[in-house]
């Protein structure tokens, strides 16, 4: 089975920087996936990409070097299973909240009996390879994402749940649920603490931690502070970004 390259980077003790793409557009996924990113992630949970949008973006990013990774709208396992199947080599789950959510989580993405994913990897096993089926399980990553008042209350547990790789911080919403306002980019304040309180937790329980910024001095700042993988941007802040920057440059009031 091919390897998953996020592995190889934290067993050789590095992190591993994650592009997103929220366009839904294979062309945009080929692009990125030759752009060095190590990981490529593509949203389904915030943005107009559905599974059928991201099968022919999986096609598309399987030219490149990145890790096909997919964030699914809900922790609805007939969803992973159908992104597992179609080659993703990395789940992301948002609002992992208690043990129980974090164990549905990961059953819906290993096989038995570490999981109660159904066999049937039509794209997996073309992308993975001829012995899929038999390593899938050790080369999946499972990142849960941890950014609700209740996600820290049982962090611990959740981190302990057996199979789970990762935990993944939605800055937003984690600053949201305790009452502050939603920002990325959290150099200082109550929300930095937090982040940085679960990452401590995680890497405690022996598993990763993995983190959304906008701000590339950000997420520099978050690799140092022991972070395995960080988000600095995506397709659509790239995008929107460069252009204002462009036509102030030309345009005159």
């Amino acid at each position: 089975m091919r390897k998953n390259r996020l592995r190889e980077l934290w067993a050789e003790g590095q992190a591993a920087v994650n592009g997103w793409v929220s366009v839904p557009s294979p062309y945009v996924a080929e692009v990125m996936s030759h752009q060095g990113w190590d990981g490529l992630t593509i949203d389904l949970q915030h943005g107009p990409i559905d599974v059928p949008d991201a099968i022919p973006m999986l096609q598309a990013m399987s030219a490149g070097d990145a890790v096909p990774i997919i964030r699914v709208p809900w922790n609805e396992p007939s969803v992973i299973m159908r992104c597992r199947d179609a080659g993703a080599y990395g789940i992301i789950c948002p609002m992992i909240n208690n043990r129980d959510d974090a164990e549905r989580f990961v059953g819906a993405c290993r096989y038995p009996p570490a999981g109660y994913r159904s066999n049937g990897a039509y794209r997996g096993t073309i992308y993975g390879g001829a012995d899929y089926l038999e390593h899938a399980n050790e080369e999946i990553i499972t990142f849960a994402m941890i950014e609700t008042r209740e996600g820290v209350a049982n962090l611990q547990e959740i981190a302990e749940t057996p199979g789970l790789d990762a935990v993944y911080i939605g800055p937003t919403d984690l600053a949201f649920s305790h009452g502050h306002p939603p920002k990325h980019d959290n150099f200082d304040g109550p929300v930095a603490e937090l982040i940085a309180h679960i990452l401590e937790t995680a890497h405690a329980a022996g598993i990763r931690a993995g983190v959304h910024a906008t701000r590339t001095d950000y997420a520099a700042r978050m690799i140092a502070d022991g972070f395995d993988l960080v988000t600095p941007t995506s397709d659509l802040r790239m995008l929107t970004g460069a252009a204002p920057e462009v036509l102030g440059a030309l345009k005159t009031s």
